[in-house]
């Protein structure tokens, strides 16, 4: 049992080093030095990749069905009814962003048009704050946090998949973070300041400010 929660644990540690090192602006600015305007593919490469090595994860990590808990009716159709939430959340944050920009495939168009800017890196900057992320600064890691702690049935190696995945999310989003500071300076630190991290305590009505 110890060395299938270390496993599950181990893997989500090096998919976590893995895409926290290649979303680093350093490793892109030495592609960029490298390949100069060939940047514009990285992104749909990155995704792809990590993509890829999620699902290999999922396929390879041993099974554990030690059973955490069973919750009976009528708690399991409101841990469904969470879960429900959570996904709902999610798809209202992919309606916050550029999803074409987001996987890649905006910077390729831009490319063959013979208008790729590649002092933007691997994405055009363009900061937010409507929808999702008026509400939440990393509204796609607490959604998915719910939808997938919320569930009636839990097994042991699910279980540490789910812990391992959340920690992966709070330490991603500070080095995240970092890294948006970096690059909006000041009108991110002010967006940090007005707007909670993860709990979207505006949508309940507690002390939500505006963001312009």
């Amino acid at each position: 049992m110890l060395f299938d929660i270390l496993v599950v644990i181990t893997l989500i540690a090096l998919f976590g080093v893995f895409h926290s090192y290649f979303a680093s602006q350093k490793v892109k600015k030495n592609f960029v030095e490298k390949t100069d305007n060939k940047i514009a593919f990285y992104r749909i490469l990155f995704s792809f990749f990590s993509v890829l090595m999620f699902l290999a994860i999922l396929i390879i990590i041993p099974k554990n069905s030690t059973v955490i808990y069973d919750l009976p009716t009528p708690w399991d159709l409101v841990t469904y009814a969470i879960q429900m939430l959570g996904l709902i959340g999610i798809i209202w944050t992919g309606k916050s962003f550029d999803g074409k920009e987001f996987l890649g495939l905006s910077q390729i168009k831009r490319y063959f048009k013979g208008d790729y800017n590649s002092l933007e890196l691997d994405e055009h900057p363009n900061f937010r704050t409507n929808g999702a992320v008026k509400y939440s600064r990393h509204p796609a890691y607490f959604y998915t946090i719910v939808f997938m702690g919320f569930r009636p049935f839990m097994d042991l190696t699910y279980f540490v998949l789910f812990i391992s995945i959340t920690t992966y999310f709070i330490v991603g989003a500070k080095w995240e973070e970092e890294k948006l500071v970096l690059i909006y300076g000041d009108v991110y630190k002010k967006y940090q300041k007005e707007v909670p991290k993860f709990i979207p305590f505006g949508l309940i009505g507690i002390k939500k400010k505006s963001v312009n």
